[in-house]
């Protein structure tokens, strides 16, 4: 799976989406925001929650978002879809280093990967990457398939949070 999506910033933003062996997935992005500040879309609730629920997921709301992003910290992500049943996505932070890594697992079910996401500085603009690492080969393939295949339109409106926000 190779894939490029253009983002409404032109060429120079994209999305690359990368299977690396079995059990990886890769995707990278180019941001025109510097790390702190994409760091923190990540980090602080309050802008999570304003792009991480891809809006082609209609009807599909994040209902609750408890992140304490610190190593040892926990998350917790309900999302609800206007019922009263809600999907909740937890785990922990294995590593977090301010504006530049943060590790987290993901606990909801027995085939959960790792991930960790980087932000490295390029010249006032920040190149993203964001890793996974699952258990099995049939993990990766039920992820590709589910929720791994909103990511790009997930970045994008990261992006469009980022041109928002500023410093």
């Amino acid at each position: 799976m190779n894939q490029q999506v253009d983002s409404a910033g032109g060429a120079q933003n994209r999305t690359s989406v990368e299977r690396k062996g079995d059990r990886e997935l890769v995707i990278t992005r180019t941001f025109n925001a510097p790390p702190s500040t994409v760091y923190r879309a990540w980090s602080q609730p309050e802008l999570f929650q304003r792009w991480w629920v891809p809006k082609s997921a209609s009807g599909v709301s994040l209902v609750s978002c408890d992140m304490d992003v610190r190593t040892g910290g926990k998350y917790r992500l309900e999302f609800g879809a206007g019922g009263s049943d809600t999907m909740a996505f937890y785990g922990k932070y294995l590593e977090v280093v301010p504006n530049e890594r943060i590790v987290w697992t993901n606990d909801e079910g027995e085939e959960g990967a790792v991930t960790t996401v980087t932000f490295e500085e390029q010249g006032g603009k920040t190149l993203l990457n964001f890793h996974e690492v699952y258990p099995s080969k049939e993990a990766l393939e039920e992820a590709i398939q589910g929720g791994a295949a909103a990511l790009p339109e997930q970045l994008e409106q990261l992006d469009e949070l980022l041109s928002s926000i500023g410093e």
